[in-house]
């Protein structure tokens, strides 16, 4: 699906007229020949995610080329403090999926037991102003099938479960407080009208996903531990506030 290129801490995922859905930094839809994974110094807090882009880009030779007709925003990136050398690339079928992983800062989310008060509440460990990358799991998964819009967006659900489902596994968490999914079709290669679990996209994209972060966290913590629990972590949130919970269609 991509051809793969590392330069000084900036890996490019090539593919010619490539559609995009991001849930990263200024993600959404996006028409591109490529998508990127940079990482990023410690203690970086650059407000200008953006700008912070385009500069290293530009400063390792990855300049972008003016969008093609019909292109609807530059080509989508993705940062973690993690380094590139520890990302990792799995394959099967027509899919595709690279990752990198660091657990630095797990979000958990505590399943309710009969011991907690009913009115029991805390807040949760951690702001969102933090700008800790250090801990984010980025997942690119890209398939050579076109995938309509929702199929496409479904595929991110795949992707997010399938890392969490990995993650409760090795770690016991299902995610840190940065996490992002990248997917990429070709709108020009055979037609998928599902991407579902049981689809051969799907499938594929689970065993993707779920092999090359197993190898991400390997390469990651080789000579190291990666923590169990919030409490072992350098950062991360624990969110066990109650929500009020009422039947569909009653009143408040």
């Amino acid at each position: 699906m991509f051809e793969s290129t590392v330069r000084e801490e900036v890996c490019q995922l090539s593919r010619p007229g490539t559609r995009w859905l991001s849930t990263g930094y200024e993600g959404g839809r996006a028409d591109a020949d490529a998508a990127y994974l940079l990482s990023v110094p410690e203690g970086w807090n650059d407000v200008d995610v953006a700008g912070y882009v385009r500069r290293r880009r530009r400063e390792v030779g990855f300049d972008e080329a003016p969008p093609e007709t019909g292109a609807s925003r530059s080509a989508p990136a993705l940062l973690t403090g993690v380094s590139m050398r520890h990302a990792r690339r799995a394959r099967l079928g027509p899919v595709e999926a690279v990752v990198t992983a660091g657990v630095s800062n797990p979000a958990a989310l505590p399943m309710p037991d009969e011991s907690a008060g009913a009115g029991r509440r805390r807040v949760d460990r951690g702001t969102d102003g933090d700008r800790r990358h250090d801990g984010t799991v980025n997942v690119v998964v890209g398939t050579r099938r076109s995938l309509a819009p929702g199929v496409l967006a479904n595929l991110v659900v795949v992707a997010a479960a399938a890392k969490a489902a990995t993650l409760l596994a090795q770690c016991g968490f299902a995610g840190t407080t940065s996490d992002a999914v990248l997917v990429g079709c070709d709108p020009e290669g055979e037609a998928a009208t599902f991407s579902g679990s049981a689809t051969e996209v799907g499938s594929a994209a689970r065993a993707c996903v779920r092999d090359a972060l197993l190898a991400a966290l390997e390469s990651r913590y080789r000579d190291a531990v990666p923590p169990a629990s919030v409490d072992d972590a350098e950062h991360g949130v624990v969110t066990d506030r109650r929500a009020r919970v009422d039947a569909v269609g009653s009143e408040r």
